[in-house]
């Protein structure tokens, strides 16, 4: 399956922004727009990592926008804690 995405915007070492390409996808019937955006900012000695996910969905998908909802923040915080594990594995 084709999952094709371009690049919204970036800022070095501040934040990377990008879109899903949905035309010609299986996704184009359910979604008309999906954006990802990742930010970081030094903060007190540390590093916070903020992601965002947005999906605009199509038609009688909006029905299931609560689904969709909880779907994409169980994906965002597992893409959290892996960027969590991966640092801390680095640490040691």
């Amino acid at each position: 399956m084709r999952a094709d995405f371009r690049c919204l915007s970036a800022i070095e070492g501040e934040r990377y922004a990008w879109e899903q390409q949905l035309e010609g996808t299986p996704f184009e019937r359910h979604l008309r727009r999906a954006t990802v955006e990742i930010g970081i900012r030094a903060s007190e000695g540390a590093t916070d990592v903020t992601i965002a996910s947005e999906q605009a969905l199509r038609g009688l998908s909006r029905l299931g926008s609560m689904m969709m909802r909880r779907g994409q923040g169980k994906i965002v915080d597992e893409a959290l804690d892996g960027i969590e594990r991966a640092l801390a594995g680095g640490a040691e």
